[in-house]
């Protein structure tokens, strides 16, 4: 035992213990507690930390469906969307993105109707719902991209590639953006979106009932960078000189309160911005892997999102990020 636990007596071990399993076991919040326990916010933060420091309590849970609920009730009370669809945590990233997409596929596959229009973007999380094996309905929906194409290396993360996938499964229809995803300049883009059958295609997705998204976070090694359409040298200028933590569906760049970011990124991208997307019914985002809690703070405080898919600890990280900042601005 450490000199800093022989200095903590019992009554004080106790109640950092019973504060501890309540914020990170019951899924309780810093509010709540407070209350509870008639201490003020910060000294429950305070409490917290020092109950981690000092090793008063270890705490492995495992994540049983009600603890899940729980967690998703806090996202729609704390972010105003209509759902959250929060996934067990898994050992790693390909699982943890396989879970997230089979909660995604089921509610998909319980909302879509005959004549839904669905704007669909790129990327690996989105992909992975696309191919998620389940029961599917066959039902008349129409998949339109909602972003341009992209280097055949990342064929299947493709946006077309992904819109015929889901056309298979449900035995409705796709419809592919004739355009790549990134021009060269923004010369090279404005041409394209000029062009009349690039804004057919765009229309068709501004006006779709449904859409389904990926978010981004802003690493030197992320799948923009490895695929080649930034340089690790963009991705970094605009994280540390505008506070850049993430993009929503590959297109729009945002600080961690949610405002877009004007980037050299942004003149690049050929498809939906993040305000085209706020006036669709339901925007389905979806961020699997544990390096996105930045983003998906980012990403909620937009606005723009009804529904989010995710991982508890994701889900944890998030709250407690967006309450830390909450504090932040009060102080």
């Amino acid at each position: 035992m450490s000199k800093n636990q022989t200095d903590i007596s019992d009554d004080s071990a106790d109640l950092l213990t019973e504060i501890a399993v309540a914020y990170y076991q019951d899924g309780a919040t810093q509010e709540e507690i407070s209350k509870k326990f008639s201490v003020s916010r910060a000294k429950v933060g305070r409490m917290l930390k020092q109950a981690r420091d000092e090793g008063i309590v270890e705490i492995t849970v495992k994540y049983h469906p009600v603890f899940s609920a729980k967690i998703e009730q806090r996202l729609i009370e704390r972010f105003g969307v209509k759902r959250a669809l929060v996934a067990l945590d898994q050992p790693n990233e390909e699982q943890q993105r396989q879970q997230v997409a089979g909660l995604v596929s089921k509610y998909m596959a319980n909302t879509l109707q005959n004549g839904t229009v669905v704007t669909v973007g790129q990327g690996r999380n989105v992909s992975a719902v696309a191919h998620h094996t389940g029961v599917i309905p066959q039902r008349d929906v129409k998949f339109v991209c909602g972003i341009g194409g992209i280097h055949p290396r990342g064929g299947m993360y493709n946006a077309d590639h992904i819109c015929r996938q889901f056309a298979k499964s449900y035995g409705g229809t796709s419809e592919t953006l004739y355009a790549p995803a990134y021009a060269e300049n923004r010369a090279q883009k404005l041409a394209f979106m000029q062009n009349e059958t690039v804004k057919q295609t765009l229309d068709l997705a501004r006006k779709a009932d449904v859409a389904l998204v990926g978010i981004g976070d802003m690493s030197e090694n992320s799948y923009m960078v490895d695929l080649g359409w930034f340089t690790a040298g963009e991705v970094v200028q605009a994280r540390m000189l505008q506070g850049v933590v993430g993009d929503f569906a590959g297109y729009d760049f945002f600080d961690i309160h949610g405002k877009a970011a004007i980037t050299v990124m942004s003149d690049r991208v050929i498809g939906l911005g993040l305000e085209e997307f706020r006036p669709i019914s339901q925007v389905i985002a979806i961020a699997a892997e544990n390096s996105k809690p930045l983003a998906l703070l980012g990403a909620l405080r937009t606005g723009v999102i009804d529904v989010i898919a995710t991982s508890v600890s994701n889900a944890l990280t998030v709250l407690n990020l967006d309450e830390q900042l909450a504090d932040k601005q009060t102080q």
